[in-house]
């Protein structure tokens, strides 16, 4: 490819509408068939046969009930309520594909890294290395106060235990177990050699893990890491240890200067600020007409929930919109939600104002990213603009309605983007890390997971 290679990752979650609130009640929309294994099979064909990278499954483990006080108008609106487990739908997809990979949220918050890390290392062994984590601190109090605790952890405090809770995992995934452990070797009945698993003796503020790691190394080792945190300390903790970082931009100038952050802070941490991979989330509209596509979009305005909408804002950004009238422009508070997604509308572009009635519009379809509404070509063309003007490396594809949205986008769009020499034609490697960056299945040598790799002794 002699083009800058844009990555695609279909954005989906176990749950109905995910971004776009309301538009399960649209007769093409079947992701109220989440609950069934046959809807995640025929999605991981379709993602495949389209060359997508990987399917990204978002998670949250409360409801969102910022909105008015109270969970009902995501629950009735179906605004990611109810909500399956992501992790376990992936043996299912995995079982008919040979490439796709599988990012997987999971919370630093509200799980211990001893019992995740198996989980993971699971996961890796049983997709042949295809396997990425989410890293995520939870931004829902309903998460937090379910697990037991008063209150949600301040937000800086979570990247706090985030940061400790990769080390643990850091330790258990690449230096617990040397590579050459397990021998199964049936004639002199060693199956491991005890002298090649070793413990881990970590002792910190949050945690205390002092022995070996369940699994022996899966393909990757460590899962490929994504991350999607946009504020000041989420940047820095991306920056020292993700390798694909997800933005929700809803204009190309947001996603500008949120890009350039997140580049300016790589090269200030000692990475190289190409190496960390940045995508921005969009919902493609296609049509085989200009006219078919604006129809169609037409049509799925039609079907957006208002409070629905509003319901996944209150929760993202810890503010109560529903006394307002949709004509109030929206101003910045401080909380210990993602702050992020409030300064997108707020701050980061001082020549935008935005509504109530307009954010809620605009979160109805395709959450905080963009909606892009034309012919293939169109959609292309817009996408290389964003690649060429904003410097991402590539799109969370979520969905209006799914699967037709992956289906129409896989097979009118990628082929376009494949003919422009942006797409591969093929798959690279088999796992994940190595599809997507061409150079092996575990971390380089210079990322600072590996840093915990346990070394050689020396004989004299």
């Amino acid at each position: 490819m002699t083009k800058k290679r844009i990555y695609l990752n279909a954005f989906e979650m176990n749950c109905a509408g995910h971004q776009s609130p309301g538009l399960w009640t649209h007769p093409d929309d079947r992701s109220h068939q989440y609950k069934d294994s046959d809807y995640w099979i025929e999605l991981a064909k379709i993602l495949e046969k389209g060359r997508f990278d990987a399917v990204f499954l978002a998670d949250v483990l409360g409801t969102y009930d910022v909105y008015n006080g109270s969970r009902d108008a995501a629950v009735r609106q179906g605004a990611q309520s109810p909500v399956n487990d992501p992790l376990l739908v992936v043996p299912l997809m995995s079982s008919v594909t040979k490439h796709l990979g599988f990012g997987v949220t999971a919370s630093v918050t509200h799980e211990h890294p001893y019992t995740f890390a198996r989980r993971m290392s699971t996961l890796d062994h049983l997709t042949k290395g295809r396997v990425g984590w989410n890293i995520v601190t939870s931004y829902l109090k309903s998460a937090a106060v379910n697990m037991g605790l008063e209150d949600q952890i301040n937000h800086d405090e979570r990247y706090d235990i985030a940061a400790e809770y990769l080390e643990v995992c850091y330790k258990l995934w690449e230096s617990s177990w040397e590579d050459d452990a397990v021998k199964v070797d049936k004639e002199n009945r060693i199956y491991t050699d005890p002298d090649k698993v070793h413990d881990i003796n970590h002792e910190g503020k949050y945690y205390k893990v002092p022995g070996a790691h369940l699994c022996e190394p899966s393909p990757q080792r460590t899962p490929v890491l994504f991350q999607a945190g946009a504020s000041n300390k989420g940047r820095e903790f991306a920056v020292k240890n993700a390798e694909l970082v997800f933005i929700g931009a809803p204009t190309l100038t947001i996603a500008k200067a949120t890009v350039k952050k997140l580049r300016d802070d790589s090269v200030k941490y000692g990475r190289n600020p190409d190496e960390v991979k940045i995508l921005t989330m969009v919902t493609p509209v296609v049509g085989r007409t200009e006219e078919e596509a604006q129809e169609k979009y037409n049509e799925y305005k039609k079907h957006i929930s208002y409070e629905g909408a509003l319901a996944l804002f209150g929760g993202w950004t810890g503010v109560d919109l529903s006394g307002y009238d949709p004509s109030t422009i929206v101003k910045y508070v401080e909380n210990d939600s993602i702050r992020s997604a409030l300064e997108n509308y707020t701050k980061v572009d001082p020549t935008r104002q935005w509504t109530v009635g307009e954010i809620a519009e605009q979160i109805g379809i395709g959450g905080m990213g963009i909606n892009m509404v034309g012919t293939p070509e169109q959609i292309a063309d817009l996408i290389e603009e964003w690649v060429n003007e904003a410097g991402v490396d590539g799109f969370n594809i979520a969905y209006a309605v799914s699967p037709g949205t992956f289906k129409d986008f896989a097979e009118l769009v990628v082929p376009v983007l494949q003919a422009r020499g942006r797409v591969p034609i093929g798959y690279e490697e088999t796992t994940l890390r190595g599809n997507l960056f061409g150079a092996g299945p575990q971390l380089p040598d210079h990322h600072p997971g590996k840093s915990y790799t346990r070394k050689e002794k020396i004989v004299l």
